[in-house]
């Protein structure tokens, strides 16, 4: 069972979100996962999960697709069959942009869906250079490469 968001810090609260369930840091989404109360869908695409890396136990739904960023015509069908009845599901993409997206299109299936913020690498610092300043790697949160 998961801590209600109530007795969490500050900064572990939902913030709440227009479309979605609300948005969480990096260390909720784990303790959710974690805990069994959500399932993680990493919403990269295959090349980034490769390269960059990846959350172990996550499950990928690719949202766009490389080369152009189409649409993942199979996404819909890929989330509901990811993510049991009764779960919550978080969404990680690299930076929190694309799992804003992917959080609104699962709300509409009918999903509790939370974005996870500052995504896998966080925002670019000053010289352009992602993995400084937040993300789920920066918060030593298990990831993998490879």
């Amino acid at each position: 069972m998961s801590t209600p968001p109530a007795a969490l810090p500050t900064a572990m609260a939902v913030q709440p979100a227009a479309g979605y369930a609300g948005d969480i840091p990096p260390a909720m989404a784990h303790q959710w996962m974690s805990s069994g109360d959500a399932v993680l869908v990493d919403v990269r695409t295959d090349a980034e999960r490769e390269w960059v890396g990846f959350v172990p136990g996550a499950v990928s739904v690719v949202w766009k697709q490389w080369p152009g960023m189409a649409m993942n015509p199979s996404f819909d069908a890929a989330l509901k069959a990811a993510v049991p009845a009764g779960k919550k599901v978080v969404l990680l993409c690299r930076s929190g942009v694309r799992s804003v997206a992917a959080a609104k299109r699962a709300t509409e299936l009918g999903l509790e869906a939370y974005n996870i913020l500052e995504g896998f690498e966080g925002d670019p610092d000053a010289e352009g250079h992602r993995g400084q300043l937040g993300g789920w790697r920066r918060a030593g949160l298990p990831w993998r490469q490879g």
